[in-house]
């Protein structure tokens, strides 16, 4: 109950809207994970902010080529120190799996080693009892079988493994099943913001986004993820001796036959190694973006900046043979003329090479060909929907636009400001606001915004100069 005799105080609704801060960088990433290990999900998206948190949840295995998102869970907290990442495992341990079979073995210090597809809850050891003369379980490289008394014959093993070469790009595609109603594969990045409140807009799939069909839905996804939010396909390009380009020339060829031309795609070639570990490039750009996005000297939480001649975490560049690719500046520049991005080791260490999408050279208008502006404009896409989705459905009056525009403009002016654009503003049309728009309730915002083109050329003129040589001669 109010005071009658006194001093009361109320508040009311700051009002100027400000805008929410939107995370960049964000990977969404599908592929298989060995969950036999750990009894892991199959076909749901998971939030990962550590590698412990990865392990715990997908398992380990340094077995990429079987395993794909161990690359991806490696590459994005061992490598970059970057989180959170959302993933998908396609492979299903109730379906890509082998027959039961049966081998003999001989324990050594009481333990058999079975390989690390060996599914634990299907071994069977004959004349013996599981939990009372054995138990199983996983070591980083095999699922173990240990007894639990001094064991020295041959023993007899049965079990069941998980098959990760059963799985298809079909898998990885996914989609809907009218009948059971899942959403399996890619077809899940839509669930992740209903779930975690957190937009992707990096689509990876290690070992399979070199396939023509993958990237296609990899691309068409995030061109409208819930229908609202943007997202870029980082692309690989296959560099086997049986369908890739194993030589830099055939590259853009590659690209063109497997028609990699969106503005939302990003394209890399060949792989990148570090030691003895191959990485698809697309995996360890999505890193490298996400770190310049983050960096308070770069991105300053922005993609503003470009990631090109950034540090990778790699020291060679190789085919999928594994023999080692070098490249120097020229043949560089020629990948990316041709719109595919690329690594060198020239003077400031190992980075990636390139600022353009896949769109180019087809495409001229900076805005979808540089990558980094590209990213730039959805990411300011995702914040203005992000940070006026409260306002759908209210009163359309001029207190309210009024606040909307402002809002806004503070915003913009503060990136100025920050020199993350080099200018912006927003505002409201006649031109684009007819009548009969404003009496059905629909309002356009026209936002003007210039980021920054990445200095990817400089040209020094040098001049002999006549005039120095006649004063420093000249007798005094």
């Amino acid at each position: 109950m109010a005071v009658t005799h006194g001093i009361n105080t109320s508040k009311k609704a700051t009002s100027v809207s400000v805008p929410v801060t939107v995370a960049s960088g964000v990977h969404f990433a599908v592929g298989t994970a060995p969950v036999q290990m750990v009894g892991g999900k199959t076909n749901e998206v998971i939030m990962l902010n550590s590698y412990e948190e990865a392990v715990q949840l997908l398992g380990y295995s340094d077995d990429w080529q079987k395993y794909s998102l161990c690359m991806e869970v490696y590459s994005a907290f061992m490598l970059y120190k970057i989180a959170p990442v959302f993933v998908v495992n396609v492979l299903d341990p109730a379906k890509h799996r082998t027959e039961e079979k049966a081998a003999a073995y001989t324990p050594i210090e009481n333990r058999v080693e079975l390989p690390l597809e060996v599914i634990a809850d299907s071994v069977k050891v004959e004349g013996k009892v599981k939990g009372e003369d054995f138990e199983v379980f996983y070591t980083n490289t095999a699922c173990v079988v240990e007894f639990t008394t001094d064991t020295t014959g041959e023993v007899r093993v049965t079990s069941i493994s998980v098959d990760p070469s059963q799985v298809t790009k079909r898998d990885v595609i996914g989609g809907y099943d009218v009948t059971t109603h899942a959403v399996t594969g890619l077809e899940l990045i839509d669930s992740t913001f209903p779930k975690y409140t957190i937009a992707p807009d990096l689509i990876v799939c290690p070992n399979w986004s070199h396939d023509p069909e993958v990237a296609a839905v990899m691309s068409a996804k995030g061109e409208n993820i819930n229908g609202v939010f943007p997202a870029m396909a980082m692309i690989d390009l296959a560099s086997s001796d049986t369908d890739g380009a194993t030589y830099y020339t055939d590259a853009p060829a590659l690209k063109k036959r497997n028609n990699f031309s969106k503005t939302n795609q990003i394209v890399c070639w060949p792989k990148v190694a570090l030691s003895e570990k191959i990485f698809d490039f697309s995996v360890q750009l999505a890193g490298s973006m996400t770190a310049t996005d983050n960096n308070g000297d770069l991105g300053g939480g922005t993609p503003c900046e470009s990631a090109s001649n950034k540090s990778l975490q790699a020291d060679s560049t190789v085919l999928a043979s594994g023999k080692e690719v070098t490249l120097d500046v020229q043949q560089g520049n020629y990948l990316n003329d041709n719109g595919i991005v690329t690594g060198l080791n020239f003077y400031n260490g190992f980075v990636s090479w390139g600022n353009y999408t896949a769109c180019f050279p087809a495409n001229t208008d900076p805005v979808d060909y540089f990558y980094c502006i590209n990213r730039m404009f959805r990411w300011v896409a995702k914040t203005v929907v992000l940070s006026h989705w409260n306002y759908v459905d209210r009163s359309m009056k001029r207190r309210l636009l009024d606040a909307i525009l402002q809002g806004v403009n503070n915003w913009l002016n503060g990136l100025t400001a920050e020199e993350k654009i080099l200018g912006g503003r927003v505002e409201m049309l006649e031109s684009e606001n007819p009548l009969t728009a404003l009496m059905a309730g629909r309002a356009k915002f026209h936002v003007n915004l210039t980021p920054p083109a990445p200095l990817q050329q400089m040209d020094w003129v040098l001049e002999y100069d006549t005039s120095y040589l006649t004063a420093a001669l000249k007798v005094a």
